[in-house]
């Protein structure tokens, strides 16, 4: 059976992290949210898959390469050109790059399932199939009803008592809104859907597919059904996903790891005397990772591998991403590292290196840093820093 992954898009929503990463590849305790997308798939006998890209193409592609480790064959529909030597991406929009696939050959010539590259899911896909056809649909997206208080943070689906969608709302307000199903991105599609898509030109599935198939009255239906879906679209969401594996509410994803203490994991060869530093689970720490003693750590929290978290810093719910050095006293609460940026959980963020504190957290490879300024140290304590109790020159 055939699939296709919607891994184009630049991520702008969860960015900085999507600067250097595709959000397909973001890591979910180091291992990228869209292997997981191929272990669902393989299991409910998807083992074709089409994989559209653009954005830092390379670093998917590199991973994943044709797919024969993940036990499924992999191919690349690349959206974009080369200019001056350099890739440029030109996504086509969700539905243009299924369109793009078919002119090229018509690998879509049955039933086939499209899923979104930036969430958790674990759906019984078999069934979503079995209920599309027993509908005859041509078209079918699947709904996940929401509570009513968060229903403006996604696009509701209007039906009738038939499951046929009449309409959309995107985004609405709690009182505007008619329905409290919410489209999760997962969509089951006959060939046929292909003749509502333009040819060489951007086409989106929910904003521009839809409508269409709605207004030429074609057969398209959602599918409610109840399933674990942890959306990674933007900050917000990638910061509670990682707090809903460390709290084992994820049934696919087992924090890897070794459990040194109750709640504790750590990865390979941690250097840490656990009976020095105050930790509360749940918190995972990566391989080759240095945390010195009288450190806190609160979870849920993740410390990736190769990080050096030095003596009286603090790491309380919060995300620090591999090769990062946190420096002596720094306290970091509801906070994401990622390189050189610093992110809340809002997803406001600022540039460690820009700002001149990357003396205060860094590259954990870096052999030059050097002590601070007093304009340093007073721009420091102005982002909570307590140098003081790390008797910091």
């Amino acid at each position: 059976m055939k699939a296709m992954i919607l891994a184009a898009g630049k991520g702008t929503r969860v960015r900085p992290i999507t600067h250097t990463t595709p959000k397909p590849m973001i890591p979910i305790l180091q291992k990228p949210v869209m292997e997981f997308l191929l272990e669902l798939l393989r299991e409910h006998g998807f083992n074709e898959i089409m994989v559209n890209v653009s954005h830092l193409s390379e670093e998917i592609e590199n991973y994943f390469r044709d797919g024969q480790r993940f036990d499924v064959q992999i191919a690349y529909s690349f959206e974009g050109r080369i200019k001056d030597g350099e890739l440029i991406g030109e996504a086509m929009g969700s539905a243009g790059g299924l369109k793009k696939i078919q002119d090229f050959q018509a690998f879509f010539d049955d039933t086939f399932v499209v899923l979104c590259g930036d969430a958790l899911i674990d759906l019984d896909l078999t069934e979503a199939v079995r209920r599309h056809r027993e509908k005859g649909a041509m078209a079918s997206l699947i709904t996940k009803r929401v509570p009513r208080d968060q229903v403006s943070s996604y696009g509701v689906v209007v039906t009738d008592d038939a499951g046929r969608v009449l309409s959309f709302q995107e985004k609405p307000s709690v009182e505007e809104a008619a329905s409290d199903m919410i489209n999760t991105g997962i969509y089951i599609f006959e060939p046929e859907v292909l003749d509502f898509i333009p040819s060489g030109e951007p086409f989106d599935i929910a904003a521009d597919l839809f409508p269409r198939l709605v207004e030429s009255g074609a057969p398209f239906y959602a599918l409610p059904m109840e399933f674990e879906w942890v959306d990674i679209g933007k900050v917000p969401d990638y910061w509670q996903a990682i707090r809903s594996v460390l709290q084992g509410d994820v049934r696919q994803v087992q924090i890897p790891g070794k459990q040194v203490r109750p709640g504790i994991y750590a990865g390979l060869n941690v250097a840490a005397d656990w009976d020095k530093i105050h930790v509360e689970g749940p918190i995972f720490v990566g391989g080759m990772t240095r945390i010195e003693n009288g450190v806190t750590i609160i979870g849920p929290a993740m410390i990736g591998p190769s990080c050096h978290i030095c003596e009286g810093a603090t790491i309380d719910n919060s995300i620090i991403f591999d090769y990062s050095r946190i420096g002596p006293g720094v306290q970091l609460v509801e906070k994401l590292v990622y390189g050189r940026y610093c992110v809340d959980r809002n997803g406001d963020h600022f540039d460690l290196q820009e700002a001149a504190l990357d003396w205060l957290i860094t590259d954990s490879r870096r052999q030059d840093v050097g002590t601070p300024s007093p304009q340093q140290k007073a721009m420091a304590e102005l982002l909570g820093t307590d140098l003081a109790a790390s008797g910091a020159p």
